[in-house]
């Protein structure tokens, strides 16, 4: 089966601070995967679109080895929360709310995320 490509003028934007930073466009996330993206101050951000259509940003950084390596992890849902886990030491961080799953003492950032035109 050939799936066609999605057309769309859509950016995905996250909130920093009080203002919205246009990170790429929407196109450029398939959903289950995750891409990351630099933000004007160094940081990285790991977005993620899920099969829903539902839009998550999360630090890229995995606080247990400190690689930049969560745009490349697993996602799925836990008891209904979806997650993202570590390719490197498979903790799973909560994508709404930055938990990690398997250590509540450990929490990743979050950002607020949209799609605009």
């Amino acid at each position: 089966m050939t799936l066609a490509p999605e057309t769309t003028d859509l950016k995905i934007q996250l909130r920093l601070d009080k203002d919205w930073f246009t990170v790429c466009d929407l196109t450029a996330l398939t959903p289950g995967r995750g891409v990351a993206a630099l933000l004007p101050d160094g940081r990285q951000v790991a977005l993620f679109r899920d099969r829903a259509g539902e839009l998550y940003a999360v630090d890229n950084r995995d606080p247990f080895s400190g690689a930049a390596v969560l745009s490349r992890g697993l996602t799925g849902t836990h008891r209904g929360r979806p997650f993202v886990a570590s390719p490197l030491l498979k903790q799973r961080f909560d994508l709404v709310s930055g938990e990690c799953l398997d250590d509540e003492t450990v929490r990743i950032a979050t950002y607020e995320v949209r799609a605009a035109a």
